[in-house]
């Protein structure tokens, strides 16, 4: 248990070594005065609109989770998936490692069930939800669009394709009876995805939120190009304001920032605009995230003031 614990709290310093890395040579490069004067510009307008943006997205992600927490009979109310998803997008966007949130609520809600194991994993699938719709929006727009990855797109998709056809043959090759580790795995794989995301009442529904949640984190970021001075046509920003944000994914960052930065400055390069613009960009939008987060501080606080003596807290519902 110790050298378990131990290897993963020496693995999120490195996450976090490597993102203060990255952003430490990117603003060697560019240096800090285009990110100063692109921080300076964010004004009232840019943030209600992070706001009201993070709002409506904030309540997607609640609402996907609410439907894959119920089809996987560890349902809460609507009310509580988006406070403790306020939460949680707060933590992540001030925590090293950017999931740290996540975790939280996984484990709390799974506590408050009494279920923790499924608690986890309502979570671990909405969230790869979320990660698979995006990644899907990503390559339609990637294709549709010009960008600097586009001549690279076949190949990838190709690949990509393969390599889920992969998975679906091993995991039919694997066996589902028997007490073995791997068909119980199979078996409890197989049972969450049937209940939890393609359930008849369920499916639909997080589609539908993936799809808004990746529109209004693009949203986000285009707002955050424009306040940073980027004045391209929105079908030119789009595409790499896409590569940033799937660059999000990547472990290797401090509460989002990192492999962000790298990739928004590639990306504006590489498409005519310049590095120093791309991180620019990226770094404002880190803020305006940071801003859309706040209620989920206010929750935090509530939480805790509200807490019993013993610190545990008060039920999902509460």
């Amino acid at each position: 248990m110790g050298s378990g614990t131990g290897a993963r709290s020496r693995w999120a310093w490195l996450r976090a070594a490597a993102g203060v890395a990255v952003l430490g040579l990117l603003l060697w490069q560019v240096g800090a005065g285009p990110v100063l004067a692109g921080l300076r510009l964010i004004d009232g307008p840019a943030l209600a609109a992070a706001l009201g943006i993070g709002v409506l997205t904030t309540v997607c992600c609640a609402w996907r989770w609410w439907l894959v927490a119920g089809g996987l009979g560890v349902g809460l109310p609507m009310p509580a998936a988006v406070a403790h998803t306020y939460r949680a997008v707060f933590l992540n966007a001030t925590l090293p490692g950017g999931v740290l949130g996540d975790v939280h609520r996984a484990v709390r809600h799974g506590r408050d069930v009494g279920d923790v194991g499924r608690g986890i994993r309502a979570v671990v699938w909405e969230r790869t939800a979320g990660q698979v719709v995006q990644a899907l929006v990503a390559v339609v727009l990637l294709l549709a669009l010009p960008s600097p990855v586009q001549r690279f797109l076949p190949v990838v998709t190709v690949l990509v394709v393969s390599v889920v056809l992969g998975l679906a043959l091993l995991a039919r090759l694997l066996p589902r009876r028997g007490p073995s580790r791997w068909a119980r795995a199979v078996r409890a794989t197989v049972a969450d995805v049937r209940a939890g995301l393609l359930g008849r009442r369920v499916w639909l529904g997080v589609l539908v939120a993936s799809v808004v949640a990746v529109a209004g984190h693009l949203a986000t970021f285009l707002v955050a190009a424009r306040t940073a001075g980027a004045d391209a046509p929105l079908t030119r920003l789009l595409p790499l304001t896409l590569l940033a944000l799937l660059a999000m994914g990547l472990p290797l960052n401090v509460a989002g920032f990192g492999p962000r930065e790298g990739v928004a400055a590639w990306a504006f390069a590489a498409a005519g605009l310049t590095a120093a613009q791309g991180v620019a960009t990226a770094m404002v939008y880190g803020a305006l995230v940071l801003v859309a987060s706040l209620p989920g501080a206010a929750v935090l606080l509530v939480r805790r003031i509200g807490s019993p003596p013993d610190g545990r807290g008060g039920a999902v519902g509460g």
